[in-house]
């Protein structure tokens, strides 16, 4: 405890100043998740608070970020979709799914995957960083202009076919799963399919107008429409905002450009009585846990999205360690990985239980914490606090900002989470893949599959996707790698190492020396298996020098056998130099020592190796024979 309060007053500053930043992204981001403004707020207030007490990063600043609420997203429409477009129905499974990432996260801590998140491939966190943006940055686009797909009366009114074919299908579906629908008696169906009104029909192609607008694919699909029906006073509300929000930066960073262009632009539409679209009613007095999720808990409909809470859990996991080494950085200290993901999944369950979606260590927010003074986990802490007392004090307030303003804060949040960096060296990466004349970056084409996927298709599984041909190029690249290191020639065409220099010159067309350098895996493992057939017809013996190959799986040990049991075949002795342990290992296990190689083959250095040469093998071929 006294630790805590040692920094108070520069915790004070800076967890206040980072409360303050976080604001206008927590009601924005609680917009684009489609679960309101209130939604973000309360995912700010106890992921900040809580992860800052039990997290493993002394100033990180946690809330909903960019990446988290993108994947949300999906989750949200998916579930709502399939609740007959009602939040208020779908909120359970909603939250249960938040809470499972929650729960999944505190798992990934306590098991020690924290130290294993580095290993994600850049090209990957590329190009979903910027897909990221390119999907706020699209999807925004509507509400900046004021147009809302499931108020549009004509495109509304193109679903109600369609929507009238999905009620009837559900009544059908209804009546077979209570057993009453028979061939020969459809009054039942003909009752309900008659009490089907125009308000039903109506509500289900609203849902349907909603759902197929959604996401970066359905924006641009009404784009047009979206541009013949602007809402001029809405769009120049979300231009005024990005415009303060790219100027007032020129002027001074001290303050949150974010903040002032909410507060000014709210502050414009509201003093002047504009007709504004606000958003929605941010409910006032203290948060209360969510109970909806335990007592109307169904397991059908939280299966299809356990996948998802993963990423969910993996994504915020990327996110807040990512953040946690830019604050060692500036703070010259170090985290500790797994107790961060632990603190962070404590913050994103007590979130779920409450409402709130869910989020990761923000970067911006943490940078701005450090510069005003924040230096231990009270900074986070307060920040959490502020944010309660804005929700108690100014919830009715708040509840009056326009929605084109929290939209346009959106654009620039979505302009500015994309990876520029990764795509500048797009022109300079090397080209290492071929087809026919024309020459790629593996890395280059990594980040594209994930940038298009994610943007047109599903995040989830976009990340899948580049993580599976991520690894398939490296294990490519490893085994073209060690196969090169370890071509299969005679003696006195392979470069000897230092301690062959005395072997004997009349042995050199009976003798052939073998150097294993790397691993021994299933990527270089096709190589490997041509080594039987490269071994001349006068060779009696054959070195395989061992002590440069660290690692051998299971594919590396039976192609090892393979080979070995070929070479038996054959009649050509073998002898092991300097096996390490684990291959060693392995190879014990199916008996490849001492059925294939006896103990008596086996030699700890190439000397003794070289003197069991000396004494066994015999000169057979002269260069006279072998030329002939």
């Amino acid at each position: 405890m006294k630790n805590l309060f040692a920094h108070f007053k520069g915790d004070l500053f800076g967890g206040v100043t980072a409360g303050i930043v976080a604001l206008p992204l927590a009601l924005a981001f609680g917009v684009s998740s489609g679960m309101g403004p209130s939604a973000g707020l309360y995912g700010a207030i106890f992921i900040s608070f809580f992860a800052a007490l039990f997290g493993g990063t002394n100033t990180q600043i946690s809330g909903p970020t960019a990446p988290m609420t993108a994947v949300s997203m999906v989750v949200i429409a998916g579930i709502v979709a399939a609740n007959d477009g009602s939040l208020e129905k779908a909120l359970p499974a909603i939250l249960i799914v938040f809470l499972l990432a929650g729960l999944m996260q505190i798992g990934l801590g306590l098991i020690g995957v924290g130290k294993y998140i580095r290993y994600i491939p850049y090209p990957v966190v590329s190009g979903f960083m910027t897909a990221i943006g390119v999907i706020i940055l699209v999807t925004q686009v509507l509400p900046a202009m004021g147009y809302y797909p499931k108020e549009d009366a004509e495109l509304v009114n193109k679903y109600k076919p369609q929507a009238e074919e999905i009620i009837l299908d559900n009544i059908l579906k209804e009546e077979a799963g209570e057993g009453i629908l028979v061939l020969e008696d459809f009054e039942q169906t003909i009752k309900r399919a008659g009490k089907i009104t125009e308000e039903d029909m109506l509500k289900e192609a609203r849902t349907l107008a909603k759902s197929e607008t959604s996401g970066v694919v359905g924006a641009i699909k009404v784009l047009p429409r979206a541009i013949q029906n602007i809402n001029w006073l809405e769009l120049i509300l979300a231009l005024a905002t990005i415009i303060i929000i790219y100027g007032f930066k020129k002027i001074t960073t001290t303050i949150p450009s974010a903040l002032v262009a909410l507060v000014v632009v709210s502050g414009v539409a509201y003093g002047f009585g504009l007709n504004y679209r606000p958003i929605e009613q941010i409910p006032g007095g203290l948060p209360m846990p969510n109970l909806g999720i335990f007592t109307n808990f169904e397991l059908g409909q939280v299966t299809p999205y356990v996948f998802t809470a993963l990423t969910l859990a993996l994504l915020g996991a990327i996110d807040s360690l990512l953040t946690s080494v830019v604050a060692d950085n500036m703070t010259k200290t170090k985290h500790q990985p797994n107790k961060e993901l632990v603190g962070q999944g404590i913050g994103n369950s007590i979130a779920a239980i409450f409402g709130g979606i869910p989020g990761a260590g923000a970067t911006i927010r943490t940078v701005v914490n450090i510069n005003a003074g924040g230096k231990s986990k009270l900074s986070g802490m307060v920040a959490g606090l502020l944010l309660l007392v804005i929700l108690l004090a100014l919830g009715p307030v708040a509840s009056q900002i326009p929605a084109a303003v929290l939209a346009g804060i959106l654009v620039t949040v979505g302009i500015g989470v994309m990876d520029y960096k990764g795509l500048k060296a797009i022109p300079s990466l090397p080209k290492d893949l071929s087809l026919g004349p024309i020459k790629f970056s593996s890395e280059v084409i990594i980040m594209l599959v994930v940038l298009v996927l994610s943007s047109v298709w599903n995040l989830v599984y976009a990340v899948g996707v580049g993580l599976i041909i991520a690894s398939l190029m490296f294990m490519k690249k490893m085994g073209d790698l060690t196969a090169e290191r370890s071509d299969v020639k005679a003696l006195v065409e392979e470069e000897g190492w230092m301690d062959e220099v005395n072997f004997p010159q009349n042995l050199k067309e009976e003798v052939y020396v073998k150097h294993l350098k790397g691993p021994l895996f299933f990527g270089s493992t096709n190589e490997f298996q041509q080594m039987a057939d490269q071994i001349p017809r006068t060779a009696s013996t054959v070195i395989i020098r061992m002590d440069r190959m660290q690692y051998m799986d299971q594919s590396g040990l039976y192609t090892l056998e393979d080979v070995l049991i070929d070479l038996k075949k054959s009649e050509i002795n073998v002898l092991f130099v300097e096996v390490l342990p684990q291959p060693r290992y392995m190879m014990e296990r199916v008996d490849v020592i001492p059925d294939l190689i006896p103990e008596e083959h086996i030699f700890e250095n190439f000397a003794d190796c070289l003197h069991w040469i000396d004494v066994n093998v015999k000169e057979k071929y002269t260069k006279r024979e072998i030329n002939g």
